[in-house]
């Protein structure tokens, strides 16, 4: 690549060379420089290197090209600039073999923008190979990938206790959306499940009990592969092969180890410590574009990535045809505002975990439940409602889950509550949740009652994530020498 001292000093050069028709095919720009002739180069934001392809090329050799900068110069081109020169002319003449110089790769796809609307820009995004390549970018919904297929979504899960309302707009709903735009896998985590202490009887029930769920919620099994975990073995089967190549260093950190570690004592397992590892198999082995994560999951998806780049690069001279073993995933954040927080503690999110059953609304609770947590909940003894207060968490949280199941914006809510008292708003409350539960929960009773359809979706569902898994996990063994 060009220095950024010698951008001044090669401007006027590539300018000669844009009158003759010599301009190199590839313009290196570092640091916010322009090379090249007006009109003919894309301006690059400073500290972001890039390559752009000029408008305008011809059909000089490298040596009329060196000619060219040798005369410009008056024959006092240096060592360095003949150098990069010389690799320019190379690759004008499709010699160059290097796919990535200094981190970030060159592809004669990628052309540039011409200045002052003289020229079409037609951009081809560079996505990571995990070798090095540069950081990959959001790309917009529904888009597709390298491959031209759609970008593929995987999350789920894990069948302990049931859904409440805080999974529900934090994740499943999202979900939903996801299928008209991503190429979607959901499964239920059950392998997950079992690194804390469990029942299996209840495992089982929880498992069937969560299926149901994502299908009462909105979950297609025509637009989305649902399933079980450990239904298709090539999850368990990758998670082997990559706690082979993961330093537990990069284990030890996990702030969800440490604090699970802390609430069993003496009684952690060596899954709880390796679970990060078996999250990352799953969503490799799919070969996930995007994965919907929350804050407290940004984490796991960051060693995914790690593990990717690792193998991609350990294995890249053994891979099948060379190839990358692994997408490197990106993480798809969720829609703000709609994160609901614990009915006792408008501080903390509402969870599973928590001992206290009134801390949360699920999914399946009655109305005479939900009216009685809602009468339970924390409040405070201020008149009026109001999302804006930072000391009224519970009042910015209850009026958050009231937008929610209205359908409103949280503008419209705060102004159509801001004057009632508590009595007032938490019987506004149970009336919305309770309507907004019920044609969820009549769908779930209905799927729960039909043994043969649900379990017939998830062979389904099986089936087609087999299909994918077990082509990864093939290239992954081969790749590895088996």
């Amino acid at each position: 690549a060009l220095a950024p001292a010698l951008a001044p000093a090669l401007a006027p050069a590539l300018a000669s060379f844009a009158g003759n028709g010599a301009l190199p095919a590839f313009v290196v720009h570092r640091d916010g420089c322009k090379l090249g002739s007006a009109g003919s180069a894309a301006h690059i934001a400073p500290g972001r290197p890039s390559v752009a392809a000029a408008a305008a090329v011809g059909s000089n050799t490298a040596a009329t090209v060196l000619s060219d900068a040798s005369a410009a110069f008056g024959g006092g081109l240096g060592p360095a600039a003949l150098g990069a020169l010389v690799a320019l002319a190379r690759r004008r003449q499709g010699r160059g073999r290097r796919r990535t110089r200094n981190g970030f790769q060159c592809r004669p796809t990628m052309r540039c923008a011409a200045e002052g609307g003289k020229a079409e820009a037609s951009a081809a995004a560079a996505s990571s190979d995990g070798t090095g390549g540069a950081k990959p970018e959001a790309s917009s919904p529904g888009s597709t990938s390298g491959s031209g297929r759609r970008e593929r979504v995987l999350s789920g899960a894990q069948p302990t206790g049931d859904i409440h309302l805080g999974n529900y707009f934090g994740a499943i709903n999202q979900w939903r959306q996801m299928q008209e735009d991503y190429d979607c896998f959901f499964c239920i985590v059950d392998l997950h499940a079992i690194t804390v202490p469990h029942k299996p009887k209840e495992l089982r029930e929880s498992t069937m009990t969560l299926a149901a769920t994502y299908l009462a919620c909105g979950i297609d099994p025509e637009r989305s592969a649902v399933f079980i975990q450990s239904a298709v073995p090539q999850h368990a089967q990758l998670a082997w092969l990559l706690n082979t190549q993961t330093p537990m260093s990069w284990l030890q950190h996990m702030t969800q180890y440490k604090e699970k570690a802390v609430r069993q004592g003496k009684a952690v397992a060596l899954g709880l410590f390796a679970y990060p590892v078996l999250m990352a198999a799953d969503i490799l082995l799919y070969q996930a574009d995007k994965v919907p994560v929350g804050e407290d999951q940004m984490e796991h998806l960051y060693l995914a990535r790690d593990i990717a780049e690792r193998m991609n690069q350990e294995y890249k001279k053994t891979a099948y045809k060379r190839r990358r073993l692994f997408r490197v995933p990106e993480a798809l954040i969720g829609q703000q505002g709609a994160r609901v927080m614990s009915l006792t503690d408008g501080t903390s999110k509402m969870s599973k975990s928590n001992p206290s059953p009134d801390s949360r609304i699920c999914i399946v609770d009655g109305p005479d439940v939900v009216k009685r947590k809602i009468k339970r909940c924390k409040t405070d003894q201020v008149i009026g409602i109001e999302r804006n207060n930072p000391d009224r968490p519970e009042a910015r949280n209850l009026l958050t889950l009231y937008s929610l199941t209205r359908g409103i914006s949280a503008e419209e809510a705060e102004r159509e509550c801001m004057e009632d008292n508590w009595a007032v708003f938490k019987g506004k409350l149970t009336e919305s949740v309770v309507e907004y539960l019920a044609p969820i929960q009549s769908e779930y009773r209905r799927i729960l009652d039909d043994e043969t359809y649900l379990k017939e979706t998830l062979a389904k569902g099986r089936d087609r994530a087999m299909a994918v898994a077990s082509t990864t996990l093939s290239n992954v063994e081969a790749a590895m020498g088996f």
